[in-house]
């Protein structure tokens, strides 16, 4: 059947509804059951570029908000927004029993308290001023202080709590380990090069923690020790594999037109694809588009 380019717009820009209830319903087929063993959850977002010029004048973006689910390596929450939403750690329902592992970003004390209230348990990356630190007495606590007691060993795991604004402090876990020296000279290049292009002065205390990376977690040291904290934040890397595939894979670029209309049917549709097309993904990745050029 031949269809115009008009027609097949207006289609997709009523095809949003149809297209985001797909999506729900793969989603609730494939995501695990926490009855079946502990659950990992992934959380981050990706985005991509708002068409039109003024658009890309304003910095406008479709926002990806997403889950991805260990074991099973799929994708179990998507969530579109615009730019003006930003990252949220309880925006994703919780599953009772799963362990929620998210970037310095998702460090939010009273949004993190929400989760744990929810049932879940949580390892978040934290940045060494991106938190109040409080020791257990409710005193502030100097994190760089123990980064450099902690020097020689090069790993620390103690109490912690967290200043929030709505509640009381909340108890966690400080997790932390020392990078190697090669990639600990990455991180204070990179934090280098950044102070010099926002046009601030880099501390000594912010190059001293760059050496290091910094958890906080809910696990409890008995269950979980330091190592086991550390190579559950490592898991992290599969998402941004995630992101890849989903941007790579199916094409996934900036929606043509410039209305929200035509826009979020064709990013649900990318989104719908992916979930259809998980599954069957065993092997190496491979475009669609570099296999027919391959092929050519």
């Amino acid at each position: 059947m031949d269809i115009s380019n008009v027609a097949l717009l207006r289609r997709l820009r009523n095809s949003g509804d149809w297209l985001a209830a797909l999506i729900s319903h793969l989603i609730d087929v494939e995501a695990p059951s926490a009855a079946q063993g502990r659950l990992i959850r992934i959380i981050d977002g990706t985005s991509v570029p708002q068409a039109g010029p003024q658009a890309r004048k304003d910095s406008k973006l479709w926002r990806i908000h997403s889950a991805f689910d260990l074991p099973s390596e799929r994708f179990t929450h998507f969530e579109l927004t615009d730019e003006k939403e930003g990252e949220r750690l309880d925006r994703i329902p919780v599953v009772a029993g799963e362990i929620r592992l998210a970037d310095r970003a998702y460090l939010q004390p009273d949004r993190l308290a929400a989760v744990l209230a929810a049932g879940a348990d949580v390892v978040v990356r934290a940045g060494w001023k991106s938190a109040r630190w409080l020791d257990g007495a409710g005193n502030p606590l100097d994190l760089i202080s123990i980064l450099r007691e902690n020097a020689i060993s090069g790993i620390i795991d103690r109490p912690v709590h967290i200043r929030r604004k709505n509640g009381p402090a909340l108890p966690l876990r400080l997790v932390a380990v020392k990078k190697p020296a090669a990639a600990a000279e990455q991180a204070r290049a990179a934090a280098r090069r950044n102070a010099q292009r926002e046009g601030y002065s880099l501390s000594q205390s912010a190059l001293e923690a760059a050496d290091w990376v910094i958890l906080v977690t809910s696990l409890y040291p008995d269950e979980y020790a330091a190592n086991d904290v550390l190579d559950l934040y490592r898991l992290r890397w599969r998402i941004e594999l995630a992101f890849k595939r989903l941007k790579s894979l199916v094409g996934l670029t900036a929606p043509p037109g410039f209305s929200e209309e035509s826009a979020k049917p064709f990013i649900l549709a990318h989104l719908l694809m992916v979930l259809l097309l998980e599954p069957l993904i065993d092997g190496p990745e491979i475009s669609p588009r570099s296999a027919n050029a391959q092929a050519a």
